[in-house]
């Protein structure tokens, strides 16, 4: 039999589907990294989120394998330049996913523009402040969109259908969307008062929201990260925060990130970072966009089919 190695837990419709098809699915989600490079000896198929990076000296291992399946938009922890080379098939499912993301994004906006999170702290510390918390509508708002893949054009989408104007900028692709215009990056600093980040994390998106960069922005910005943590630098966002370049943020991904997020919270924390949790002007959320009870079950669904299709 064709075996696949489950490396992180997942949704059980992709198991349930695969055995349908013959495959034999092995769970390896409580391997430590030496069992689970033993188990992959023989693996037809390696089914991941992010536990563990699978570059060329684990994979090496793998002399059988024809797919890597990651669950979830990004394949950062995956060596595709090898997969290339060896013809091992690289799956994603960002189209199962894509509307939980989107609708985080707009929770965001509408979060920041109505100023939730501080009014309910003040009211929680006693204050009933209404004419300091007046908000303002979406409508008053040109989002500058900086890629439109799957997570980009949906969140796009909603969007144009609630009357927002919407530019998007994509260094790879142009977008064929009602609503949305087709900008150059220098037009969305002259025209755009909310930004939002949906790049992979890659040589050339890594610290793209840097100081230089929000220097350039001609209104005061709303700045919206639900992307990769590493895209932008919190310390040049904070330094924007403070020359009131940028007014508000909201941030599902940060920079500090890793495999293990939970022991950042043990050492002494960044500077920064703390300005961010501290700052009724500021969200953040535990990289939580694209989980919901929806998305788990679609993650899961979409590498079937792709896998199904592949090798059915």
């Amino acid at each position: 039999m064709r075996k696949v190695v489950f490396v992180d837990a997942v949704h059980s419709i992709l198991k349930d589907r695969l055995e349908s098809i013959g495959f034999d699915c092995v769970d390896a989600t409580r391997a430590n990294q030496d069992e689970f490079i033993e188990e992959i000896k023989g693996a037809f198929g390696i089914v991941i989120r992010s536990r563990f990076t699978l570059d060329a000296r684990v994979l090496d291992n793998a002399r059988s394998l024809r797919f890597i399946a990651r669950s979830g938009s990004g394949t950062e922890n995956v060596d595709s330049a090898y997969c290339t080379n060896k013809g091992i098939l690289l799956f994603s499912s960002p189209e199962g996913n894509r509307n939980a993301v989107a609708e985080h994004a707009l929770g965001f906006l509408l979060a920041l523009l109505n100023n939730f999170q501080r009014a309910h702290v003040e009211i929680t510390e006693g204050s009933w402040l209404r004419k300091e918390n007046t908000g303002r509508e979406l409508s008053s708002c040109t989002v500058g969109i900086i890629g439109c893949g799957n997570n980009g054009l949906c969140f796009a989408k909603k969007l144009v259908s609630l009357g927002v104007k919407v530019l998007a900028y994509d260094k790879y692709k142009t977008i064929s969307e009602p609503g949305v215009e087709n900008v150059a990056l220098e037009t969305l600093y002259k025209r755009v008062n909310v930004i939002s980040f949906h790049v992979p994390e890659t040589e050339e998106t890594i610290s793209m929201g840097d100081h230089a960069f929000f220097s350039r922005f001609q209104q005061p910005l709303i700045v919206l990260n639900i992307c990769r943590g590493k895209v932008v630098e919190t310390d040049s966002l904070v330094l924007a925060m403070k020359q009131q370049r940028v007014v508000s943020a909201a941030l599902d991904v940060l920079e500090y990130e890793s495999k293990s997020f939970e022991s950042f919270f043990e050492s002494e924390l960044p500077e920064a970072f703390i300005y961010l949790k501290n700052n009724p002007n500021v969200i953040l959320t535990p990289h939580i966009a694209g989980w919901t009870k929806e998305s788990y079950f679609g993650l899961s669904n979409v590498l079937a089919d792709k896998i199904t299709e592949a090798f059915s």
